[in-house]
């Protein structure tokens, strides 16, 4: 048997503005917005969506994973200790496709790697959130 992985929650201190930038960053949309919580799911989720609960288990183990936003007071101070990966698909400019997150509000982020010898690029979310956008790929 195993488990579901069901989504990555995110501390955060504007919960609702970072679950609205993670969804314009990732074409995502909000399906929960309240003071305790938002939560952002791919597009394509929700067109497979059923009502009501799935009871088929292998319908449910192939639903796609959401983010979920929590109001939390402190600020963040280190380094993440996850992170997620992008990628974009081999026909997107990846070029361009970091741009438009910088433009969103992401900024670059120097983890300590050596922008000649790696193949990804490390920005963050507006609240200092690490992620990396790797190189083009296929599958």
């Amino acid at each position: 048997m195993a488990l579901k992985w069901y989504t990555i929650v995110v501390d955060c201190r504007d919960a609702q503005a970072q679950a609205r930038w993670w969804a314009e960053a990732l074409d995502w949309v909000l399906v929960h917005d309240t003071e305790e919580e938002a939560v952002a799911v791919p597009r394509h989720a929700l067109e497979e969506h059923e009502e009501g609960p799935v009871r088929d288990l292998e319908t449910w183990m192939r639903r796609g994973q959401g983010l979920v936003f929590v109001p939390v007071p402190e600020g963040k101070t280190l380094k993440n200790r996850l992170h997620i990966d992008l990628a974009p698909h081999s026909s997107q400019d990846r070029d361009a496709e970091i741009q438009r997150l910088l433009d969103l509000g992401a900024t670059r982020v120097d983890v300590g790697q050596d922008p000649e010898q790696v193949t990804w690029t490390v920005l963050a979310d507006p609240e200092g959130n690490e992620f990396c956008v790797l190189s083009s790929r296929d599958s």
